[in-house]
């Protein structure tokens, strides 16, 4: 026996169940996966890797802490791609093995400079970490992280470096 359950709101959120007893929800018509579970993921760099002089180089997060939802691509274009609309909060934080001069960390959307952040030299080593809210569509928008400066080496691991993002509202 089904429970169908038909709720709207003011903020576009309705709750549907189908003759099988499944919950769905969607926001604003567009079904949310996995029962209402919103495509999220955290990424990190396995091993190290080498930054060239003066060049926006793709960072390589090939670790996944988690995926919920499959979109993000750790072995190719180390992209997010998320299949659902909405308003994503992005974070990025990168950790390299020495000091250098003061360099750019980036956060760009479907291939271009979304948002960038100065990344400031500590006595050893360089840490920077940033933040954006950004709209995606759901289906071609995509978010990757970037890095500029002088030649240095970005750690490994999931304790300075991170690349996340999750749904916060859909759109």
């Amino acid at each position: 026996m089904a429970c169908i359950i038909n709720a709207s709101t003011s903020a576009g959120l309705v709750q549907t169940a189908d003759l099988s007893g499944v919950l769905q929800f969607q926001q604003n018509g567009v079904a949310l996966p996995n029962g209402g579970v919103a495509p999220a993921f955290s990424a990190y760099p396995s091993g190290t890797q080498a930054i060239s002089n003066a060049t926006f180089t793709k960072l390589q997060f090939n670790t996944e802490l988690f995926d919920t939802n499959s979109n993000y691509d750790n072995a190719t274009n180390y992209r997010f791609t998320p299949t659902v609309a909405g308003y994503y909060q992005c974070n990025l934080t990168v950790n390299t093995q020495t000091s250098t001069t003061t360099t750019l960390i980036a956060i760009y959307k479907n291939g271009s400079s979304y948002l960038s952040g100065l990344q400031l030299p500590l006595s050893t080593f360089q840490v920077g970490s940033m933040s954006a809210l950004i709209f995606m569509n759901g289906s071609t928008d995509y978010i990757e992280a970037y890095f500029y400066g002088s030649a240095t080496t970005i750690n490994s691991g999931s304790g300075g470096n991170q690349f996340s993002a999750c749904l916060v509202r859909g759109a």
